[in-house]
């Protein structure tokens, strides 16, 4: 028979037991919280900081001062090269760390493996984005992601690790330090833009948009605009230039109007025609099929159609405000003589000139008026010379009709005292274009 003192003893082990689970517990529990701690991410500036691998990164980040930029509360994407990235660009640059290269050297390059806002690699599709590296006009930097097969950089940095989550972003590890490309480079990293790139080192233009000190706009047609045209000159310079502006225009600025590009003749350079009524649409042919890719000294629109330098005739075909003037050429049988080697100067009545004529004439269009009526009309518009409005002067001027009109140049320009140029120096490739608001008409007609 079991005493009260043989129970007391397996009450007091049981209670040291249930009291040592207790504790146990709680301590696991403690462990738990601790583990939960450290799992806290940290942000993307710790994170490196953390990662031996990373620690050149942190050395340029800490010089260029953005450091406490990625330490702060955000949503931030870095793309984030490692030693043996940093090492290979080095020997690129001929240096041998980060003390050889400036804090200005130094930030737009870091800036442009940041993107503001958090994308993980699912989230990232194939296309432009844009990184925080500014660029010309306040805008940034645009970066190339192909995500076909893993995610590669500017057709050149892969990601080798993905999803290193912080607590203001994401870091993904790449294998290539990127640096801002200029509207070459980013031509260059394109396979879209494979032709164009070899027609402009054939021509020997690729330097001139590499100028860092440039400030660009590029049309670039795709290779499918390439491989539309049944042939293409032996000398693509002055081609090539006509697809390039003096001067970075992004899509919010385009206006309908003309715009004189690189591509010049007798010095004067030549013009294309800009019609934003729906989209973008550069004389009346080639839509702008992507906008606003943004290179460090300038901005690249892709275009489905290569342009070509227009004639005279041409001037007036891209501008569907001189539709009756083309059809009236056309009718007239004058498209091939106004398409020859020039120079000319056609002064080209508007669309509603050419409606003041058939009222005054009592016709209803084109239609009613024969080739032989409309051919010394025409004429009287077209005289020889690349005749710039600031070149004229008061005076008689000899038309290719073979009498003369009369030019005022007292306040703006007049001619046969009732005509006026409303929009003047339109540059083509045989020639150049003044617009007037009345249709000239020869004595006797």
């Amino acid at each position: 028979m079991k005493t009260k003192s043989h129970f007391k003893t397996i009450f007091s082990l049981m209670a040291m037991i249930a009291i040592g689970m207790l504790t146990l517990a709680s301590c696991n529990k403690d462990d738990d919280n601790n583990d939960n701690m450290n799992d806290t991410p940290k942000s993307i500036t710790a994170t490196a900081s953390a990662d031996p691998q990373f620690s050149i990164l942190v050395q340029a980040l800490t010089k260029a001062e953005l450091a406490s930029t990625l330490d702060q509360p955000g949503s931030f994407t870095v793309f984030a090269p490692t030693n043996t990235a940093f090492d290979e660009l080095f020997k690129k640059l001929k240096v041998t760390g980060i003390d050889q290269l400036s804090k200005e050297a130094l930030k737009p390059i870091l800036l442009y493996h940041v993107l503001g806002s958090k994308a993980v690699s699912t989230g990232l599709a194939s296309g432009y984005v844009s990184t925080l590296s500014p660029a010309v006009g306040g805008r940034f930097v645009s970066l190339k992601v192909d995500v076909m097969s893993g995610v590669q950089l500017n057709s050149s940095a892969m990601v080798t690790k993905a999803d290193i989550m912080a607590s203001n972003g994401v870091v993904h590890v790449i294998d290539q330090v990127l640096l801002p490309p200029t509207v070459a480079d980013l031509a260059i990293a394109n396979s879209s833009f494979t032709t164009l790139v070899s027609a402009l080192t054939g021509a020997g233009l690729v330097p001139a948009i590499s100028d860092p000190k440039a400030t660009l706009t590029v049309f670039a047609p795709t290779n499918e605009a390439f491989a539309a045209l049944a042939s293409l000159p032996s000398d693509l310079k002055p081609i090539l230039l006509y697809h390039v502006l003096g001067s970075t225009v992004y899509s919010n600025q385009v206006t309908t109007g003309y715009a004189k590009t690189l591509s010049a003749y007798l010095t004067k350079p030549m013009d294309i025609y800009l019609n934003i009524t729906s989209g973008v649409k550069i004389n009346n042919s080639a839509n702008v099929v992507l906008a606003d890719v943004v290179g460090t000294n300038g901005v690249i629109h892709v275009i489905n159609k290569v342009l070509l330098p227009p004639t005279v005739v041409g001037t007036a075909l891209n501008n569907s405000n001189f539709s009756i003037l083309v059809s009236a050429v056309v009718k007239a049988g004058l498209v091939e003589t106004l398409n020859g080697l020039g120079p000319f100067t056609l002064f080209a009545p508007t669309n509603d000139a050419f409606q003041m004529l058939f009222t005054d004439l009592k016709v209803t269009g084109i239609a009613d008026l024969t080739a032989e009526q409309l051919t010394p009309i025409l004429l009287y518009h077209v005289v020889s010379g690349n005749n710039v409005s600031s070149a004229l002067m008061t005076g008689n001027v000899l038309t290719k009709q073979g009498t003369n009109i009369s030019v005022n140049v007292s306040n703006g320009v007049k001619l046969n005292g009732n005509a006026n140029v409303t929009l003047a120096d339109v540059q083509g490739s045989n020639g150049i274009v003044h617009a007037i608001d009345k249709v000239l008409l020869p004595s006797g007609k």
